[in-house]
């Protein structure tokens, strides 16, 4: 019997089955209400299937008992949130959960739960990662989930063409989805013209208010064949698929725009790749790494490594990347170094903060280059307050120091100009001086053609 030494908070809800760590494994357990819903889906070779065509997370039967099944996901390294994906992630997010329940359908079976937490990126593209999600289709029954996969999918995606992919951090509020009745009234008037909003947010939004008291999305539509739930689906998909997202960015063209020459920018990458090298990392992340482009050096002798940006145009354009390259050991998502992401759910442990998951996630490697004097001058952090946070979950750190006459340094100094006495400390000696009370110095070089410098530190926990 596998022994369970910590149950994981993310799935205390389904009266199906739960996960749980067995040591540092990863494990489901499933529970007898849901045997024969298991049994058919295994036996039917729908798992097989879904997992074949990469659309559901792999796993083995670890032990069967008359009271419990266990069986072993394939591991993830790192779980993003929908908080965190750019908009081209959240619509294949979105689109990977009607292919699932297309598929469904067409098996006999539906997707019971259509929440965006049942989807992460794995392997260079989205995974279904709820193997408990299934249950046996019943002929003439609507789609139980429908509502979910509105406010978890469509509402998030249409906001976003119209106000920005910000609107993806209500998700860290909205655990349970975004309500119908303010996804309505957040969209201009003219989509209640639309043949796909006008249906699936503007009318679902009037029968919610309508029967505010005992609405349930399910059950007010008591019948629907299988042939409309299709079309359904089919309308659902080829809306979502044909959105595009119409805000810019100041680092979506980044290195287009770097104030050093091509030969320094040759010089960066040469000392990153040869002082990666010896370290021989398993994992790597790469904070503000734009749209991956250093991250890449080193992406054929590195087996995973995270790009993480403020930007969520950058993200989409490195997401692109590893789409077109066939790249499957990088992941890039959203993430603002300033707020991290918290914990958040019932008793704020349902979803692990982005701090939780990078220490599991324990890079052998980070990298933050062109970072500090943001991090320092747009935000306020002094050095020390910055290294804690990077030795919180880094075992070798590669830091770029832009110094005071770097023009983009500079440019932010102006910025403070009515306080640039305060900003005395930004130089050379007091970014050490914070650094190594948390690392030991190992490799300092100046960037050829460049005013700025590169380290190379190792925490001082991780030392012997």
């Amino acid at each position: 019997m596998t022994k369970k030494t910590n149950p994981h908070q993310a799935s205390f809800r389904d009266p199906s089955g739960h996960i749980f760590y067995d040591e540092k494994i990863l494990r489901r357990a499933i529970n007898p209400i849901y045997f024969p819903q298991y049994k058919k889906l295994k036996e039917s070779g729908f798992f097989k299937n879904l997992i074949s065509n990469g659309l559901l997370i792999p796993h083995e039967e670890t032990s069967v008992s008359l009271g419990e099944i266990i069986i072993t996901p394939e591991e993830i390294p790192f779980i993003t949130n929908p908080y965190e994906w750019s908009f081209e992630q959240y619509k294949h997010a979105a689109l990977h959960t009607l292919k699932i329940q297309k598929y469904a359908l067409s098996k006999g079976f539906i997707l019971k739960d259509a929440s965006a937490y049942n989807v992460t990126f794995h392997k260079g593209k989205p995974v279904f990662i709820d193997t408990l999600s299934f249950d046996f289709y019943e002929e003439g029954t609507p789609w139980r989930a429908y509502k979910q996969f509105i406010t978890h999918f469509l509402g998030p995606l249409v906001l976003a063409k119209y106000h920005g992919t910000e609107i993806f951090k209500m998700m860290q509020t909205h655990i349970d989805g975004i309500p119908v009745k303010l996804i309505a009234s957040l969209l201009p008037s003219r989509t209640k013209l639309s043949s796909v909003l006008y249906p699936n947010i503007h009318l679902l939004a009037k029968m919610e208010s309508k029967h505010s008291e005992d609405y349930k999305a399910e059950t007010k539509i008591t019948t629907l064949s299988k042939k409309a739930q299709e079309n359904i689906i089919e309308s659902l998909f080829d809306y979502i698929k044909g959105l595009t997202l119409k805000e810019a960015s100041e680092w979506g063209d980044y290195y287009n725009k770097t104030n050093y020459d091509e030969a320094a920018f040759e010089a960066k990458k040469t000392l990153i790749k040869e002082w990666i090298k010896p370290l021989a990392p398993k994992r790597l992340i790469d904070v503000g790494g734009n749209d991956g482009t250093f991250a890449r050096t080193v992406i054929d002798s590195v087996p995973h490594i995270i790009v993480t940006d403020i930007d969520s145009n950058s993200v989409d354009y490195n997401y692109k990347q590893l789409q077109q390259n066939k790249e499957t050991n990088m992941l890039p998502f959203v993430c603002d170094v300033l707020q991290p992401a918290p914990g958040i759910g019932f008793n704020n442990t349902e979803r692990n903060s982005l701090m939780e998951r990078l220490a599991e996630y324990a890079p052998d490697v980070t990298m933050a280059l062109a970072l500090i004097h943001h991090i320092t001058l747009s935000g306020n952090v002094p050095f020390e307050k910055s290294a804690e946070f990077f030795a919180s979950f880094s075992k070798n750190l590669i830091i770029e120091f832009p110094k005071r006459e770097d023009s983009w340094a500079e440019s932010l100094l102006v910025r403070k100009r009515e306080f640039i006495n305060h900003f005395d400390f930004y130089n050379e000696t007091e970014f050490e001086n914070g650094y190594l009370k948390y690392f030991t110095l190992e490799k300092k070089e100046t960037v050829n053609g460049t005013k700025r410098l590169l380290y190379l530190l190792k925490n001082k926990n991780h030392e012997g």
